[in-house]
């Protein structure tokens, strides 16, 4: 089956059997790739371009023309020979591609600072991602409400979860208890995690994992900072050993 989207005489082709034969063979990095492109076209939509290439794509978010073209091309046929891609098709393809084209409910478990922080944070409505529950095992903050939503015991999370049908959850809890809290999760139905605990945990088959941990990307950074100047040390003893 072939579904189309066509505007403005342009056809984008999404083939599903393909998508279905292709998921696995995906890889994770055209995934985070997306979503780049997904904010860079809306960008660009709010600008009042209308149709763009992928060389013009890729200078504005620092990737090659290829590889755009060579990650879009995993679900259909996507742009015009000789004109490039029509922003707002491509965008609306997109959205398709990621599931962010509809709404999705999302469970919290965690209200302490940085669960407060991201149920303060606009952008996760805008892009259609709702927190409409909180749980916690701190009686101090059950009952209270917080940005229009009660926090609940994390006892009554089973029930809560299943009976809304919330497939994403949002761990942001200490990490002695991050495991269990993943076990539970799963366990209730939830099928995809993004955890915000610094800490390694495990999920069962059929469960989709994201860790966000900050320490980790700035330890990234620390490292081309260290090995930066590393480099630069070397070239300036070689230049001094010549002389």
């Amino acid at each position: 089956m072939k579904q189309c989207l066509i505007v403005n005489n342009f056809t984008i082709r999404l083939t599903f059997e393909n998508l279905i034969m292709n998921t696995k063979k995906i890889a994770d990095a055209t995934i985070v790739r997306l979503p780049i492109y997904n904010r860079a076209l809306h960008k660009l939509g709010r600008e009042g371009v209308e149709i763009i290439s992928s060389f013009e794509m890729g200078e504005k978010i620092g990737c090659s023309a290829d590889q755009i073209r060579k990650d879009l091309s995993f679900f259909g046929d996507f742009g015009t020979a000789g004109k490039g891609y029509y922003v707002r098709d491509l965008i609306n393809a997109i959205s398709q591609i990621l599931g962010v084209d509809r709404k999705w409910d999302v469970a919290l478990v965690g209200a302490g600072n940085l669960g407060r922080a991201l149920l303060s944070y606009p952008e996760f409505r805008e892009r259609g991602f709702n927190i409409i529950v909180v749980f916690d095992n701190d009686l101090s903050k059950i009952g209270k409400r917080f940005k229009n939503i009660a926090i609940q015991d994390i006892s009554e999370l089973p029930k809560t979860v299943k009976e809304l049908n919330i497939r994403i959850g949002i761990i942001t809890v200490p990490t002695q208890i991050s495991q269990e809290i993943a076990n539970l999760l799963a366990s209730s139905g939830v099928r995809s995690i993004l955890n915000f605990a610094p800490s390694v945990i495990t999920v069962p088959e059929g469960v989709k994992l994201r860790n966000t941990d900050p320490c980790t990307e700035l330890e990234c950074l620390t490292y081309f900072l260290t090995n930066e100047t590393k480099v630069r040390t070397d070239v300036f003893m070689k230049i001094e050993n010549s002389d």
